[in-house]
């Protein structure tokens, strides 16, 4: 996964499989080894789910800045190719935005949040390439 964060250069390894019965695609994210040793490094752990009696997905984030911001659930609608996932963060909503693109089989992986004047800023603009084999 390559893109920008925050409006730096980001190359992440994302690794997903199907976990606890293939009810969640426990997806794992993480800098990658050969990212220049002056990028951030990063580490996450994304649950998604589905709730049939809701009709609407479900993702945790898990990752290296604790307990704070997993305590808050993400929560999504399918339209089309994409899932938006909507979080409530206590310093404000943040979307998640899933896209696939099955002309190039790529995914977008994008990230907004809003600002304190109200106004919705990209945080992270990232795509999802397939492994070279």
């Amino acid at each position: 996964m390559e893109g920008q964060v925050l409006g730096h250069d980001a190359h992440h390894e994302v690794n997903a499989e199907w976990e606890l019965n293939h009810q969640f695609l426990r997806i794992h994210e993480k800098t990658a080894a050969a990212a220049p040793a002056s990028e951030h490094r990063y580490e996450a752990y994304w649950f998604l789910g589905y709730d049939a009696v809701s009709d609407r997905y479900v993702l945790h984030l898990l990752d290296i800045f604790g307990g704070r911001f997993s305590e808050t659930l993400g929560y999504g609608t399918r339209s089309g190719n994409e899932i938006r996932f909507v979080f409530e963060y206590p310093d404000g909503p943040f979307h998640t935005t899933l896209r696939w693109s099955p002309e190039n089989t790529t995914w977008q992986w994008l990230l907004e949040q809003k600002d304190k004047d109200g106004k919705w800023t990209t945080f992270a603009d990232l795509k999802f390439v397939p492994a070279p084999k």
